[in-house]
């Protein structure tokens, strides 16, 4: 079988930080959005201060600058109410194994230039900040890396041991080493004394949004599963494990939680109804 190769670009120094006084390039959001969502059912659709949720993640991307923001979905329910919205929609297969999967057919459909910058937004960000969905454009440009992606600090143990928060390490130019759950690097001298206790150092937690050039996500999509992915069920070591190169940026505004469970858009509606009663 042919290995594919992420094409290579001129590598520029790309200190993890917050990079918004570097212009944006133009990009576009893509926001997979599954009506079959296993413990949230229907959760594109479902309600947050009477406008569907998959409605305010593309808001946000809009209101970042995106110059496009597109749907990538299968089911139509979906479509109907992003009618009229300014959004694209893409009927997609609803056989994909990832929303990686189905934002690479999304670009098939949409035509999108290899060179052009696609941001990856979850369907469940209502509250994704705009300037880090502008932060991951700027980091692909500003990088020459093909994928990027955001991180930020963690200030508690309970964050550094928990295996739902994904850790990060970067090299000093920027890019990602290893994500991992578990806690990376290990702090074994503090750690063999306790592990109630942040230890002292720097640990990051990634952000899931990412951030590439349409030519590597084409390629990455082609790409399949590795023995590391599998391991930790992170997709994105899958670029690593191939020897590509992921950028990372620290976010420059913290990420709200997403919206999986019932309680989770609860809180959203309760977040929501804050907001619209602070600017009323």
């Amino acid at each position: 079988m042919q290995r594919l190769i992420a094409p290579r670009v001129h590598r520029r120094r790309s200190v993890v930080g917050d990079n918004s006084s570097v212009d944006c390039p133009p990009f576009i959001v893509a926001i997979p959005a599954r009506h079959a969502s296993t413990r949230l059912p229907g959760k594109p659709l479902r309600l947050i201060g009477g406008i569907p949720m998959v409605l305010h993640v593309a808001q946000r991307a809009l209101a970042a600058g995106a110059r496009e923001v597109w749907v990538a979905t299968d089911d139509g329910r979906i479509a109907d109410a992003l009618a009229g919205s300014g959004v694209h929609v893409a009927m997609t297969s609803p056989d994909h194994a990832s929303g990686t999967d189905r934002l690479a057919e999304c670009a098939r459909m949409a035509g999108w230039a290899e060179d052009a910058v696609v941001v990856n937004l979850q369907g469940d960000e209502p509250f994704a900040p705009v300037d880090g969905i502008a932060c991951i454009a700027r980091t692909v440009a500003e990088s020459g890396a093909g994928i990027a992606t955001l991180a930020t600090s963690i200030s508690d143990v309970e964050t550094l041991l928990d295996p739902n928060a994904v850790k990060v390490v970067c090299s000093d130019d920027g890019d990602a080493l290893y994500f991992s759950r578990a806690p990376v690097p290990w702090p074994r001298d503090a750690f063999a004394h306790d592990r109630r206790s942040m230890p002292e150092g720097r640990w990051l937690r990634h952000i899931g949004i990412y951030g590439y050039r349409v030519r590597v996500l084409q390629a990455f999509a082609a790409l399949p599963a590795g023995r590391l992915e599998r391991i930790e069920a992170l997709e994105q070591l899958r670029a690593l494990e191939a020897g590509w190169r992921i950028a990372v940026a620290m976010a420059p505004s913290p990420f709200p939680p997403g919206v999986d469970t019932e309680a989770d858009l609860l809180r959203a509606q309760h977040t929501y109804a804050e907001m619209q009663a602070n600017h009323g």
